[in-house]
């Protein structure tokens, strides 16, 4: 049995609040997950980098948390992405992130990548992103609790429902994947458009 889902950065990419106590500026960064079988999103909203650890972490979770129980007889994981960004086709800090996520589940996830430029041919633009940014049109978003709230509440007439969740997970930024590390991935190229897929 084959699971489809789309994955991307939320549009905004990222967002942010000031406290009333502090005035510091709180930044987030919401990643979701839309699963295209069950007209379903998972937005993990992150405090920390928008980095492909974060990325993957947040594929984790929609696993963990709804992916098992809809299909508990998956062996596949395909996953639609963006070119670039924290899940671009060259970032290697992704793919260990993916080989080490296909370890812990047993999924054999493909990738296809939409080429350069294409992102918003991704389902998850215009099937998720779209209402939740309908959603919390004008509102302020002034907490964390707040965002998670609008995020949460996001539906359509066609049956969307939107889960979402904090992540105070840290993923820091500038980690380097060697050649050699590269070179224990098991990756493998798909024939359509391997250079993406």
């Amino acid at each position: 049995m084959a699971v489809a889902s789309c994955v991307g950065p939320a549009i905004p990419r990222r967002c942010g609040f000031t406290t009333s106590r502090s005035r510091a500026w709180a930044r987030v960064a919401p990643y979701g997950v839309y699963d295209i079988a069950a007209n379903a999103g998972w937005i993990n909203v992150g405090i920390d980098a928008d980095t492909a650890a974060f990325a993957v972490e947040s594929i984790r979770r929609w696993w963990q948390r709804l992916g098992t129980a809809r299909y508990p007889r998956a062996r596949r994981l395909t996953i639609t992405a963006d070119c670039g960004s924290s899940n671009g086709v060259c970032v290697r800090l992704w793919k260990r992130e993916l080989q080490r996520f296909a370890d812990e589940t047993g999924l054999a996830v493909t990738v296809a990548h939409l080429p350069p430029g294409t992102s918003k041919w991704n389902k998850i633009e215009h099937r998720l992103f779209a209402y939740i940014s309908q959603n919390w049109r004008g509102k302020p978003l002034v907490s964390h609790q707040v965002i998670i709230q609008l995020i949460s509440a996001t539906t359509t007439a066609t049956g969307l429902t939107v889960a979402c969740d904090i992540d105070r997970g840290r993923y820091p930024k500038g980690i380097e994947v060697s050649d050699a590390e590269m070179a224990t991935l098991n990756l493998q190229h798909h024939a359509f458009h391997g250079d993406w897929n």
